[in-house]
């Protein structure tokens, strides 16, 4: 079953100069269980599709499915929604909260979305490596375990499908390396579905399948 298809997605932006087509007629799909690399090369269109997929933004023409939902139809509640529970994001930037320590920012999407299992949380912060750093606050935590935070936030609220936008570009490589590992192995634990968007062809095929958008159109 597909737990995303986009069907003829186009998006455009107003500019000082004008009209900006970013994407051009994009269809994809990806199953439930299988990972998808999204590449191409700065102003591709990549980030675009994946904030229209996580209805953050809507097309200007073409449709957008999560599992039986047409995203556009949702309403901006309805998108809300999917991105507590069914939908899950992880960015290049950690966008933990501050004034919350690693449990309560682990368990904070679960909480939100009324899914929140503590005995999955807590094995999430065990493969995470964050067992130990679960009073701490971000502050007092590494690049690469606040993106093992954001990540185990992310899957707490087991989504169905996980969108990933650079996971690793602020970290060092091998750090990045180490954090990409978990990443597949949990969402693949999860049986989730991830799009993730990346620069890098090396850990494009750490995934099942590769996309390359060139100028807003699947090459």
């Amino acid at each position: 079953m597909d737990i995303l298809h986009a069907k003829g997605v186009y998006k455009g932006f107003e500019t000082g100069e004008g009209s900006l087509q970013v994407l051009r007629g994009v269809s994809l799909s990806l199953q439930a269980g299988q990972s998808l690399a999204l590449t191409g090369e700065s102003g591709s269109g990549k980030s675009t599709l994946l904030y229209l997929v996580g209805g953050l933004d809507l097309p200007d023409k073409g449709q957008i499915w999560i599992a039986d939902s047409d995203i556009a139809t949702l309403g901006d509640p309805g998108r809300a929604a999917l991105r507590r529970g069914m939908v899950g994001l992880v960015f290049q930037q950690f966008n933990l909260i501050p004034s919350l320590n690693v449990a309560d920012n682990l368990a904070f999407h679960a909480r939100l979305s009324g899914s929140e299992d503590a005995a999955w949380t807590a094995h999430l912060a065990k493969r995470l490596g964050l067992s130990a750093f679960l009073s701490r606050f971000p502050e007092q935590l590494s690049g690469g375990q606040q993106q093992r935070v954001a990540i185990g936030r992310t899957l707490a609220a087991r989504p169905a499908l996980v969108l990933a936008d650079e996971p690793t570009g602020n970290l060092d490589e091998a750090t990045g390396d180490a954090v990409m590992k978990l990443l597949l192995e949990l969402v693949s634990e999860t049986g989730a579905g991830l799009l993730m968007v990346t620069h890098s062809k090396r850990l494009a095929g750490c995934l099942d399948r590769q996309v390359h958008l060139h100028a807003g159109i699947i090459a």
